[in-house]
């Protein structure tokens, strides 16, 4: 399989308003083309040898994968979490405009 051009970066974080910086601050520095955010969500998750359950905002980002290290350095500089979840997933597909127009909003 080729190498993804476009993926979709997912973190979760503690807050809406720390979702909210984290996705502004992506579209502003270019590393990000578009940013959805949808909680609260319930995580389950062991942390520290326990089992903790948690209120999360998740934080979908869309971005070309040629961006995907700024992004990931971006959202591990500016996220509250010791550890957040940094997850890319490849875009296999799209419309020729969506896909033409986040290349254009990534471009450095």
């Amino acid at each position: 399989m080729p190498e993804p051009e476009y993926v979709t970066v997912m973190t979760t974080t503690d807050s809406e308003a720390a979702a909210r910086h984290l996705a502004q601050s992506a579209v502003e520095r270019r590393v990000a083309a578009c940013a959805q955010i949808d909680g609260p969500v319930t995580s389950v998750y062991r942390w520290e040898g326990r089992i903790e359950t948690a209120a999360e905002w998740r934080v979908l980002f869309k971005a070309t994968a040629a961006c995907y290290a700024v992004l990931e350095a971006h959202v591990t500089r500016e996220h509250p979490y010791d550890v957040p979840e940094i997850i890319a997933l490849p875009v296999v597909a799209g419309s020729d405009a969506y896909l033409a127009w986040l290349r254009q909003e990534t471009a450095q």
